[in-house]
């Protein structure tokens, strides 16, 4: 097949999917049942974590989950059994490799094998780049990313031969795009927004495609780790709404989770932005949030 062939091929195919994308608007898009299937998330013992358990253990799925609080990851497991759930729960540091192999071994002996894996805990520490200790910026990419590639590396291979699966990754809009006094969040951020595209890649390339992905990206989440959040153009998100919109784009397999749903045009619009208008923006803005700044406490 010759070049110009291959270039007619691609405009008919670009065309036929946006047909298709508008379709879907209003069209209700088929939930697939999630009942049975080992259902793995981190950080279950608060925010998002906690409520996605809860979701799934409504939906009859049997649940795994990790948290470093013991006391939060018990609080959200009682609470999944008397939703009929069957829940086992361990406390796992998603910042520690071996830690996280020995215990995906402990549960395909115990469990079974993970089907679905949510990839949310988080650690996040607000300071300009100079105030944030070494130690802070290293466990921010250990649980935020490195975590992701062991925990995936160690569930993939009975995924792989089944052909069947669902890995989640729970990112940020700060995935997307910077703010000021999170350096090492944004960055770990966008590394698993990275993460998750070529991973949906590679899959594709390996002819997996019952092995679905997903990545949420929501804008400020009042979970209480960033402390007093406020912002002139978007909301600030409270985690039962997030969680609806991540469930409802996992039961209907959609690759990218943006909360909310605006954003994603938003990020489109700001790439043909000129830079002066993009830092007006930034202005109006006005992201506020309680950081650490030359030593101090202060607002950003």
């Amino acid at each position: 097949m010759n070049i110009i062939t291959e270039l007619f091929m691609l405009l008919a195919i670009i065309i036929y999917s946006y047909l298709e994308a508008l379709v879907r608007l209003f069209i209700p898009v088929k939930r697939k049942a999630v009942s049975g299937e080992i259902v793995l998330i981190t950080g279950a013992g608060h925010g998002i974590g906690r409520l996605t358990a809860y979701e799934f253990a409504k939906h009859k799925s049997k649940l795994v989950l990790w948290d470093i609080n013991k006391h939060g990851i018990e609080e959200t497991a009682a609470k999944c059994r008397k939703l009929g759930a069957s829940t086992h729960a361990f406390v796992v540091d998603c910042s520690k490799k071996e830690e996280i192999y020995s215990m995906i071994d402990k549960i395909k002996k115990e469990v079974g094998d993970v089907t679905i894996v949510v990839n949310n805990a988080g650690a996040v520490y607000p300071a300009d780049l100079l105030s944030t200790k070494d130690e802070e910026i290293t466990k921010t990419f250990e649980v935020n990313i490195l975590g992701h590639f062991w925990i995936i590396k160690a569930l993939l291979p009975p995924m792989m031969k089944k052909n069947h699966g669902h890995i989640i990754t729970v990112a940020s809009i700060c995935g997307h795009g910077v703010i000021p006094y999170l350096i090492p969040y944004c960055s770990s951020k966008f590394a698993a927004v990275g993460f998750h595209r070529a991973l949906t890649s590679e899959l594709a390339a390996m002819g997996k495609n019952g092995i679905k992905t997903s990545c949420l990206c929501p804008v400020f989440v009042n979970t209480g780790f960033t402390k007093n959040p406020s912002t002139r153009l978007w909301p600030v998100l409270e985690t039962d709404d997030v969680v609806r919109k991540l469930m409802d784009g996992i039961l209907t397999d959609k690759k990218m989770i943006f909360v909310p749903s605006y954003l994603n045009l938003c990020l489109v619009l700001e790439k043909f932005l000129p830079e002066r208008a993009l830092a007006a923006i930034n202005r109006v803005q006005n992201i506020q949030f309680e950081a650490v700044v030359s030593y101090k406490h202060k607002k950003n």
